[in-house]
This record gives structure tokens, sequence and C-alpha cells, in this order.
């Protein structure tokens, strides 16, 4: 069902004004259920992306000289005004990325709890400083870079956004935030709290339109110093590639193809809970998806055969039903990719569950979870990101071996470790090739830490204090304080 209060045009966001896009040109929106067009969204453009440029330039000198504090006041309320929304972002989210309800209904928590972090870090981040003996006194100063680009993907749209607007807004930067044009929906809501929550003018403006578009032009754009981006690989590289005439500050969140590593000394039990949650949930849409699950030989043949069994059982429904654990894949033209590799996956190894469109749901953007067994290495099921619920199991004889195939891939974003040798456990985590590694542990995050991946997963990292230094540019003042003992070159005397 469609939820109220959609609007009948997503319009830009610029100066603080919903504005059409400056050719009069929309896209249409469709939902992944029915696929079909349920709204339309400005299509932005090179003019678009200069008027939200000119108007973050002009608001930067004000928003840059408040001190911390007063930034982080406004980032609480901005905090405070997503919590008020909380039902009804859920209700956008599920409806426009098929995210089952009860997993979007954690979004506005997460996001507000990204506004509160930020602010607590920008308060309590110091500056170093350094003495040299009585003679020479250093310290830093922190200023922010200016106006930030930031381009964000299509799954858990809002969330993500946030994640980047929060710490970019802390660290002083005006901004300019292309969505997803798949999921426009949810950043509908951020004027009105912004609005709300006191933010000035021009300090965020926001540009729909399609990325070879409305996102190539604020990457090319002159006076946008910095590009913060999470999306594919491919994508990825275009945009520092594009990013270099400017010499652009860039930090890419790109794709991933993470190992589980299980050991046959594990905790199986706890382990198969954690691959079906991490592959399965959020519709299999995720960048650290633990979609290739490495199983020492002794354990290998239970757990694959639970890993099927409860593969199957997974419901998979409409997004707005509570009772739905995977809901529709986001937009047929990602539906057709995903399925293309589940052909290739038959033809490549052994279909254990899944693969196919549940009878009850005829129309939509569905697949069963999907698990494939005996998947060899040089499988594309277990080299490329399919970005969807399905998983590709191989089996594995000891520890070295275990290595080389978790490193086996392009991707090094994020790694999970399973055994009861926890010796055995950190030994493979700094093995691994991988920006994040987690022992015994499902995907837990901690906002202190740092985001990111090595290889193909991306360039840089965002979290916690990293993401102050990425929206900041540190100077180094150096102070004598005594007598300066300068060599004389061309002295007479």
């Amino acid at each position: 069902m469609r939820p109220t209060g959609v609007p009948e045009t997503i319009r830009h966001w610029i100066g603080g004004e919903l504005l059409d896009a400056a050719d009069a040109r929309t896209f249409e929106v469709i939902d992944p259920v029915s696929n079909s067009p349920y709204t339309k969204a400005a299509a932005g453009g090179t003019e678009d992306v200069d008027r939200a440029v000119a108007a973050a330039r002009a608001a930067f000198p004000a928003w840059s000289r408040l001190s911390n504090r007063a930034r982080a006041t406004t980032l609480n309320r901005i905090a405070d005004a997503v919590e008020a929304r909380h039902d009804r972002l859920a209700e956008f989210e599920s409806y426009d990325s098929g995210l089952p309800i009860t997993q979007a209904r954690g979004q506005a928590r997460r996001a507000a709890e990204n506004f509160r972090y930020f602010a607590d870090v920008v308060v309590a981040l110091g500056e170093e400083a350094f003495r040299q003996g009585e003679e020479q006194f250093s310290y830093v100063v922190r200023s922010p870079v200016g106006v930030a680009g930031l381009i964000t993907p299509w799954n858990t749209p809002f969330m993500l956004e946030s994640w980047k607007l929060a710490p970019a807004l802390a660290a002083g930067c005006t901004l300019v935030l292309k969505p997803a044009e798949w999921t426009p929906l949810s950043a509908s809501l951020w004027p009105e709290i912004f609005e709300e929550a006191g933010v000035p003018a021009g300090v965020v403006n926001i540009v729909h339109g399609i990325g070879e578009e409305a996102g190539q032009a604020l990457v090319d754009h002159p006076d946008v110093p910095l590009i913060s981006f999470t999306g594919s690989t491919d994508t990825g590289r275009h945009i520092i590639r594009s990013s270099a005439q400017h010499l652009k500050t860039t930090s890419m969140e790109l794709g991933g193809k993470s190992p589980v590593v299980l050991f046959a000394d594990a905790d199986l039990d706890a382990a198969l809970d954690s691959v079906v949650f991490g592959v399965f949930s959020l519709n299999g849409e995720r960048c650290t998806a633990g979609s290739r699950v490495l199983v020492q030989r002794p354990a290998y043949e239970e757990f694959t055969r639970r890993l099927a069994e409860r593969a199957a059982n997974v419901r998979v429904g409409l997004p707005s039903d509570p009772a739905t654990e995977v809901g529709a894949l986001v937009h047929p033209e990602h539906y057709a990719r995903v399925m293309e590799y589940v052909e290739i996956g038959r033809k490549e190894s052994v279909l254990l569950a899944g693969g196919a469109r549940p009878e009850h749901l005829p129309e939509g953007n569905y697949l069963q979870p999907t698990v494939f067994a005996d998947v060899p290495q040089y499988a594309r099921i277990f080299q490329e990101e399919i970005f969807g619920p399905v998983v590709a199991v191989a089996p594995f004889d000891e520890e070295d071996e275990a290595i080389e195939l978790a490193n086996a891939t392009q991707f090094g974003l994020a790694a999970y470790i399973w055994t009861s040798d926890l010796k055995r456990g950190h030994r493979i985590a700094h093995a691994v090739d991988s920006g994040m590694v987690w022992i015994n542990s499902h995907n837990v995050r901690d906002l202190r830490t740092p985001f990111g991946g090595v290889k193909a997963s991306g360039v840089g990292r965002e979290g916690g204090a990293h993401s102050i230094d990425f929206y900041t540019e540190s100077k180094i003042v150096h102070v004598a304080l005594g007598h300066v003992h300068t060599p004389r070159f061309g002295a007479t005397s």
C-alpha cells in the first residue's frame, strides 16, 4: 500500500527552497513490488548542481565559523527531528526500496544516532600540539574543506545519507547531496527535518537525478573539493578518474565479496545464525554481506545442509508485512542482474536452495534466498559481487587454504571468522586482506571505528575521528619561543 504523504514530485532542495529542475525535466520512480511508477523526481543536471554549489559556497563562511558546540547542538536537533518521523520514514523506505518493514524501522534510530554520535565527536575532538624543547612550539589547526559532494546508494538510503551528512556538517562543511535515483523517496524528508532543526539555508542542498548527469556534474564541479561516494566499484573507479583533473579528495566505499571462514571447531549454531542473517537480511543488498562461506571439510556437509534448510524457510513476502524476512529487490534492472547470476551459478556449482521466484509471489522483484555449494574459486559467483540473497559455499582443509580462498577475489571489505581457537582467529584476522574483520560475531558496528575496505573495496576510511579528518584540512603552525638560530648564508660578519 502506498504510504500517505508521498509527494507528487520529489523536488530539489537548494538554498532552503524546494525547486524543480532548471529545465523542468523529471524521471519516474517505481516501487519494487509492482514495478509501477508512483511518483516523479526532478532530473537534475549541470545547471541545478551549479545552483546548489553556489548556495553551499554562500552558506559556508557562517556555518564554518560556528563553534563546534553550536554545530553539535544543531546536529542533536536534527536527530530529534529524524526520530519524530520514525514511522513515516520506515514506511517510505520500505515502500521505495523493498526493505522489509521490520528492518526499515531501525533506520530512523540508526540515522539519528549518526547525528548524535558525530555531535559528540566534534565537541570532544582535540587538536595536536608539539613542543621542541624550549625553542619551538607547534600546533595543528583543523579547517573544514569547503563544499562537500555526497553521492549515496540505494540500499538503506536514508541511513547511509545520514552517515555522510552528519560528519560533514559536524566538521563545518556545507554540502550538496545526490541521492540514488532508484530510491529518492526518503530523501524527500530531509528538507523538513533540516528546517525544523534550524539548519541555515544553503548549508545542505539536495539535487536529485541520474548518476551520469547530476552525479557527474557534482564530481566535475571545480568548486567541490571533496567527494564521498558509496556504491559500485566500477562507478568508484570512474569517479576517481574524473576527480583527478581537480585533484579532489575522495572517499570511496565500494563493493564487497566478503568471506566467512568457518572452522570445524566453531559454534556451528551461532555461525549458522550469523551467516543466514548476514547474507539474507536487507534483501542481501548490503556491501558487507558474508556472501562467500568457506567451511572446513569436517563440518562442510552438515553446515551446507543446515544452511540450505534455513534458506528454504526464510519468509519472502510483501515488504509491508511484519512477518517478511526478505522483501522485494530494489529495481527490475537489479533483479534481472541477480537472476542472471543465479543462472550462471547453476552452471558453475550445485544449487541447494532457492534460485527462483517464490510461487506465492508471481509479480515483483522476489527471489527465494539461494544457496550454491561446491563453488570453485574461479566461478563468477565466487568472484563477483551479486548484491542479492545469494550465497556461495566452498570447502577447505587447512588454515593456509582458508586464507588463500578468503583472499582470492579483487575485494577486501569485510571478513567473518568462526573458531573456538582464538589464537587461530587472530592469525586469520591478520592474514585476510580486509578492512574490517569480525571474530565469532556478526556485523556489529561501532561508530568509533574506521569503516572501509582494501583492494577494489574502496579508498580511505570513515567513522569516528577518521570522518572528521576526511572533511577537514590540517594545518601545522610553528612558533619560535626563543632566539632563532638560523645559519647566516651570505653574511660577511
